[in-house]
C-alpha cells in the first residue's frame, strides 16, 4: 500500500515538473518582422495611382487593408490612402500593438476595433494574425464586449437574408446570430451586425480559433476563444484612415488601451480558460 501510494505521488511530480517544462521549452514564438524604413501616407485617386503602381500580392494586401477593402470595391473608390514606402510587413501598417504582455498567460484571444475596422488575435500576448474588416453599419451595429466563439461551418447563410452565402462562419452570439465570416468588405461599416472579414482572414480564424463544446442541448461545457469587440465608430466623420495622411500613427491603438479594453473581461476570461 505504502509503495502504491508513492508511486502515485511521484507520478504526480513528475507530470507537473513535464506540464512546466512544456509550457517553458514550448513558449508561442515571436515573429520576425520586417519593418519599412518609413511610414508615410498619401492620398490618391485610385486608377491614376494604379496606372503606374504595379504590386505584387504582398504589397497588394497592405494597400487593400490600409483601406479595409477588397480587391472588388478598392477599383470602385474614387481615392484611397496608400503608404510611400510598401516593404513592410502588414502589421506595421495597422494599428493593433505586435506584443500585449499583460495577455501572456491567456492562450488565445481575439479583438475587433470598431473605431478603426480591423481584428488582431493575440496567442500568449503575441499578435498572430491582424487585417481589416467591416463591422455593423449604423441601423445595425455590432454589439460591443466579450463573447466567446461557439459554433462554426465552412459555409452557411445569413439569417438576415437566406440568399447571402458565408464562408468560414464563426458564430460568437448565438441567440442573435452574430458572428465572423468572409463577405464583401466595401471599406466601411456595411454589415447587419455581423463581422466581415476577406476570406483568407476568416479561414484562418475558422480555423485557429476553438469551438465551444456542449454537455448537451442546453448547456455548455467549455466556451471557445474569447472576442472583445470594443469601441464606437463616427459615421457622421470622414472614413477614419484618412486621417494617416496626416498623422500615420492616428489609429494606433496601445497596449494601455488595450489593457483597459480588456480589463473589464479579464478575469472571466482566465476563468474560462481554467476550466479547460
Amino acid at each position: 500500500m505504502k509503495n502504491s501510494v508513492l508511486y502515485i505521488v511521484v507520478l504526480f511530480c513528475l507530470t507537473l515538473f513535464s506540464c512546466k517544462t512544456d509550457e517553458k521549452t514550448n513558449p508561442v514564438k515571436k515573429v520576425v518582422r520586417k519593418s519599412p524604413k518609413t511610414i508615410v501616407y498619401t492620398l490618391q485617386n485610385t486608377k491614376d495611382w494604379m496606372k503606374v503602381n504595379k504590386l505584387d500580392s504582398l504589397q497588394q494586401d497592405i494597400v487593400l487593408a490600409i483601406n479595409r477593402t477588397d480587391e472588388l470595391h478598392l477599383n470602385l473608390m474614387d481615392s484611397i490612402v496608400v503608404p510611400t514606402d510598401l516593404s513592410g510587413d502588414l502589421v506595421f501598417y495597422l494599428p493593433f500593438p505586435h506584443e500585449a504582455p499583460f495577455l501572456n498567460d491567456v492562450d488565445k484571444v481575439i479583438y475587433f476595433s470598431y473605431p478603426t475596422q480591423t481584428f488582431a488575435a493575440y496567442e500568449k500576448g503575441i499578435l498572430v494574425r491582424t487585417g481589416p474588416t467591416n463591422m455593423g453599419r449604423k441601423k445595425d451595429l455590432t454589439p460591443t464586449g466579450l463573447f466567446f466563439t461557439n459554433w462554426k461551418a465552412e459555409t452557411t447563410n445569413s439569417t438576415f437574408n437566406d440568399e447571402w452565402e458565408l464562408k468560414w462562419n464563426f458564430n460568437i452570439e448565438n441567440k442573435l446570430g452574430v458572428g465572423f465570416h468572409q463577405y464583401d468588405l466595401p471599406g466601411y461599416p456595411a454589415s447587419h451586425s455581423c463581422l466581415r472579414l476577406r476570406e483568407k482572414d476568416a479561414q484562418y480564424l475558422y480555423n485557429w480559433a476553438d469551438e465551444w463544446i456542449l454537455e448537451n442541448d442546453q448547456k455548455v461545457m467549455y466556451k471557445g476563444t474569447p472576442v472583445v469587440v470594443f469601441g464606437a465608430y463616427n459615421f457622421d466623420a470622414p472614413k477614419p484612415w484618412l486621417q494617416l495622411v496626416g498623422n500615420p500613427k492616428a489609429l494606433a491603438i496601445s497596449v494601455e488601451e488595450l489593457e483597459q479594453q480588456t480589463q473589464p473581461f479579464l478575469k472571466k476570461i482566465r476563468a474560462e480558460q481554467q476550466k479547460k
